[in-house]
């Protein structure tokens, strides 16, 4: 039970980590390419594309 518990928890904390990720680059003032780039490396690789993202990709820039 603790098994399944704990994974459940960690999907719970990567969906929440990419819903951040991707409301953060929408925000970003990167173009839109550059977006789509970023939305699409964050969800087709996972835990990397999280990884990489939060280190060198578009930031916050709110207008």
């Amino acid at each position: 039970m603790d098994v399944n518990f704990s994974g459940g928890l960690l999907g719970l904390l990567h969906l929440l980590a990419c819903i951040w990720a991707v409301v953060n680059i929408v925000q970003s003032n990167a173009g839109n390419g550059a977006k789509v780039l970023w939305i699409a490396f964050v969800l087709l690789l996972p835990v990397f594309g999280l990884i990489v993202w939060f280190f060198v990709g578009p930031r916050g820039g709110r207008r």
